[in-house]
Parts: structure tokens; C-alpha cells; sequence
């Protein structure tokens, strides 16, 4: 029995020293320790590092020092995991294919670690790009922030790929066949792509604005994305219009506007005198030009004038603007101004025409 108990554990023992791949398995617990060693107080390093790290933020003026270090919170986790993996491949004595691997391995997550930093990095800096929103726009910067992530993502991945002996050239070659034949099925979705850039550039509209594109769509603009707008139609429904049209359309934008028009025919009876027209027009231009609620003459056109004879009214031309470009306010100044205009033909004795017809009989001799 003891003979037997002697020969098990010279197998094991001889398993435990000639382990995996030519690794004894001491190497192989040593190592595994380390690496979980890492990995377990990869928290508490990360808070003694960020910590020292915001104290001394803290001494500037500046929150960009506070923002780039929030943004770093992540990937500086991540620094124990790729210590511990090169620490523990470097204790444990691997052979030469091994060794290979566990090289590009460590190269593999040092370039991540890298890039990571890079692309947490583009947020907190981004600012530096809000200063010319006035310039570009906050979509289109919006859209250049997304589109450089994109870009350094790519480029951390081809890395990556490069280090394990993969070659992107032939990659990207055949996706550029196969963009070929995607652009060839996809020309609405392009033609989409670059209105909306040109949405932007030109600054046809922003987000917020009230737009209206004749037998297409009017609504507040809520959100300008790559291939579509979202646009809040008056009854709250939303629709997405596809980005061509607002470039191949005239497209109103009514938020732009300096002032609100107030455009009125108004009909007195072909009764009303000389005089009594003379006054009325006299008084409704004084509240016009008499009243802040209205933009003034030198700013915008003002007209109050007799306009012509029409077939049952002498009508009065009454052109001019509110001094607002909310809708709520126009309307309320609108109001003020039809109270104004029908007491003032009261106070004249004077009527407002309606469309009447004439019969004339006239008696045959008999």
C-alpha cells in the first residue's frame, strides 16, 4: 500500500515540476497569485493615485485639470491589470512561443491602455472645440468630436491587430471594395450624410428653431442627426424628415426673423366721408408709431394708408411689425391693435364694409 502511495505522489510530483507547456506549476500559482494580487487592489491604487492626483488639482483655478481627471478614472483602473500581466509573464519562465505571446500580449494591453487615455482625454477637451460653435455650430461640433473618437478607436484597434502580426492594408483594401458596392446601394443614405453637413455649415437652422419647408414639414427643430432631422410638428407629433430635403428645398426659418408682421385689409363703407377717413388712418397710424409694442419706422416698414376702392369697401392698407417674435406676444399685440382699430371707427361714426351685391329692377312699360 505505502509502495503505491510512494508511486502517486512521484507522479504527481513530477506533473507539479513539469507542468503545463514546460511551466512547473509553482511558476504557474506565483504567477496567477501576482496577477490576482494586481487585480484585487487595483481599487484601493486607483484611489490613493486619483486621489494625490485631485489634490493637486485642486490648487489650480482651472476645472479642466478636475474634468481630465474624472475622465481618467476609468483606464487608471486598468493600470494594475496590465502591471500584473507583465510582472507575472515576466517571473514565470516560459519558452519561446510563449514568450512570444506573452509579449504581444503585454504590447497588446499597454497599446489599449494608451489609447484609452487618449480617447477618455477628447471629452474634457472638447471645450477647446466649443469655441467655435459660433463658427461651426454645436451639432457640427458634436458631429467632429463623435467622428474623432471614431478615428482613434480605429487606429487603437489597428494597432492592436499590428501587434499580432495582422495586417490592416489588405483589410482595409477589401473593405474598400466592399464600400464600393455599399455606396452603390446606399446613395440616399450619403446624399443624406453630406445635406446634413451642410445643414450645419450654412447654419440654415439650429436646434430650437421654427422651421417650415413648403408640403414637407413645419415644427421646432429638436434634434439634426446624420441622416435625419427631428423636427416636433405644432400638434407635438414628432417626424423625421430626411436631411435632402432641407437641401434641396427652400427652407423658412422663422426664428431668425428680427419681428413678428401685422399685414391688414381693412374695409369701411363707401359711406364714410372725406374726413372721417382722414382720421381714422391718422389715428391708427399714431398708435403704431406711438406704441413700444411696435418695431419703429426707421427699423422696420411701416405703412398705414387708403389702399383702393374695392367693390364694397374703401379699404386701408395696415402694414407693420411687433416688436417680439414670440407667437403668444404677436397675437396678444394683434388683439390690442383690432380693440384700437374698431373703437377708433366707432369713435368716427364710421362702419366696417362687408361684401354686399346690388339689385337694380327696373319696370318694363306695359
Amino acid at each position: 500500500m505505502s509502495l503505491l502511495m510512494d508511486n502517486f505522489l512521484n507522479i504527481v510530483t513530477s506533473i507539479w515540476n513539469e507542468g503545463v507547456f514546460g511551466i512547473n506549476f509553482n511558476n504557474i500559482v506565483i504567477g496567477i497569485f501576482i496577477l490576482l494580487l494586481f487585480v484585487l487592489f487595483r481599487s484601493l491604487f486607483s484611489k490613493i493615485v486619483v486621489s494625490r492626483l485631485k489634490a493637486i488639482a485642486s490648487r489650480s483655478k482651472t476645472k479642466i485639470d478636475d474634468e481630465v481627471l474624472e475622465a481618467f478614472s476609468d483606464p487608471i483602473r486598468f493600470i494594475p491589470i496590465v502591471l500584473g500581466v507583465y510582472i507575472s509573464t515576466a517571473y514565470i519562465d516560459l519558452n519561446q512561443s510563449l514568450e512570444l505571446f506573452a509579449a504581444n500580449l503585454n504590447k497588446s494591453l499597454i497599446t489599449i491602455q494608451i489609447f484609452w487615455f487618449i480617447y477618455k482625454l477628447i471629452d474634457p477637451l472638447s471645450f477647446f472645440m466649443n469655441k467655435y460653435e459660433e463658427l461651426l455650430t454645436s451639432d457640427l461640433v458634436d458631429w467632429g468630436i463623435k467622428l474623432l473618437k471614431f478615428f482613434i478607436f480605429f487606429i487603437g484597434a489597428a494597432a492592436v491587430l499590428e501587434t499580432w502580426g495582422i495586417k490592416v492594408g489588405p483589410i482595409l483594401a477589401g473593405l474598400g471594395l466592399l464600400s464600393v458596392a455599399i455606396a452603390l446601394g446606399a446613395q440616399d443614405l450619403f446624399k443624406n450624410l453630406i445635406s446634413g453637413i451642410l445643414i450645419l455649415l450654412e447654419k440654415r437652422f439650429k436646434n430650437g428653431d421654427w422651421i417650415h419647408v413648403d408640403n414637407i414639414v413645419e415644427g421646432t427643430v429638436e434634434r439634426i442627426g446624420f441622416r435625419s432631422t427631428l423636427v416636433r410638428r405644432f400638434d407635438s407629433s414628432p417626424i423625421m424628415v430626411p436631411n435632402f430635403n432641407f437641401a434641396e428645398n427652400a427652407v423658412t426659418n422663422f426664428t431668425n426673423m428680427r419681428n413678428r408682421r401685422i399685414y391688414w385689409t381693412i374695409g369701411l363703407e363707401y359711406r364714410t366721408s372725406h374726413e372721417q377717413l382722414k382720421n381714422i388712418r391718422d389715428k391708427i397710424e399714431n398708435y403704431i408709431t406711438s406704441n413700444n409694442n411696435f418695431a419703429k419706422a426707421s427699423e422696420e416698414a411701416t405703412f398705414v394708408r387708403i389702399d383702393k376702392f374695392s367693390d364694397s369697401s374703401i379699404d386701408i392698407l395696415v402694414y407693420c411689425f411687433a416688436a417680439t417674435k414670440s407667437w403668444g406676444e404677436w397675437l396678444e399685440i394683434k388683439e390690442n391693435l383690432a380693440y384700437e382699430i374698431k373703437q377708433i371707427v366707432e369713435t368716427e361714426k364710421a362702419g366696417f364694409a362687408f361684401p354686399s351685391t346690388s339689385i337694380y329692377h327696373e319696370n318694363s312699360p306695359n
